[in-house]
């Protein structure tokens, strides 16, 4: 395993601000991501905000080879969903949006999940347990505490509501690079794992499948669906360990009512 790095004080707080100009990225798309808007349209949006109106850079963009500054995963979509502009949204779909933006040499990486429209109560509870499930984990996160702490406490979330997690796909450490030491699963065992100290920063961002977890990769080589079709669901945040818990560095400021401050 390559060595983890853990962030100074000084290196957090450029971290800090990548996650709070990508909540604001996220506060743009609350108003956007609708009915009748493509997938390509949203990717415009959002490269133009960051690049424009935030002077930082879409971090997605031109890694392994990928053209788009984000992927939008609808319905049976795991994750990776590449924008089209023949994808239109409709009353009904559920959609991940997950952006990666960098500024001042540091990154930040999260996701959400919006619904268009009339979502049946099925789907909708998919992405409400998905976003629990994330928290779950979260609250794992201390020092002294393992990843097998966090993975298990999202599985065993996921599994009490009669849903599977998707285990070909992780978090990962974040940093001045996209994806850094560990890999951060979204299953596991308590106490096993590696263990947590202060100045790590890793995503937490479970897929959440209402079928099997069971998944493949399209033809194009990017887009990850459902094996059996059925939804998924994705959340995702960029997480540090402090001294004595956790901060949420990407939290946007809808989460603030329950989650004031992303720290413990």
């Amino acid at each position: 395993m390559s060595k983890i790095s853990l962030k100074s004080p000084e290196e957090l707080a450029l971290m800090r601000e990548s996650g709070r100009l990508l909540a604001k990225v996220f506060a743009h798309l609350d108003t956007q991501v609708k009915e009748g808007v493509t997938t390509m349209q949203i990717n415009d949006w959002v490269e133009h905000y960051i690049v424009d109106e935030l002077k930082a850079r879409p971090a997605s963009k031109g890694r392994y080879g990928y053209q788009y500054s984000l992927n939008t995963s609808v319905n049976e979509v795991v994750c990776h969903g590449v924008p089209s502009d023949h994808k239109l949204l409709k009353s009904g779909d559920i959609v991940n949006v997950d952006i990666t933006l960098e500024k001042n040499g540091f990154i930040a990486d999260s996701s959400k999940m919006f619904c268009i429209g009339f979502v049946t109560p099925l789907a909708k509870k998919l992405v409400e347990k998905t976003y629990e499930a994330m928290w779950q984990g979260i609250h794992q996160v201390k020092p002294g505490a393992t990843l097998g702490d966090v993975g298990a406490a999202i599985e065993r979330f996921a599994k009490a509501n009669g849903y599977s997690v998707v285990r070909d796909y992780c978090g990962h450490g974040i940093g001045r690079e996209m994806h850094e030491e560990p890999e951060v699963l979204h299953y596991g065992t308590p106490g096993k794992g590696l263990t947590l100290k202060e100045g790590m920063t890793f995503t937490i961002e479970p897929m959440i499948n209402q079928g099997k977890a069971k998944i493949k990769t399209k033809r194009d080589g990017w887009t990850v669906v459902t094996a059996d079709k059925k939804l998924s669901a994705q959340w995702e945040h960029t997480i540090a360990v402090t001294a004595d818990g956790y901060e949420v560095l990407t939290l946007r400021d809808e989460e603030r009512q329950h989650h004031p401050d992303g720290f413990r």
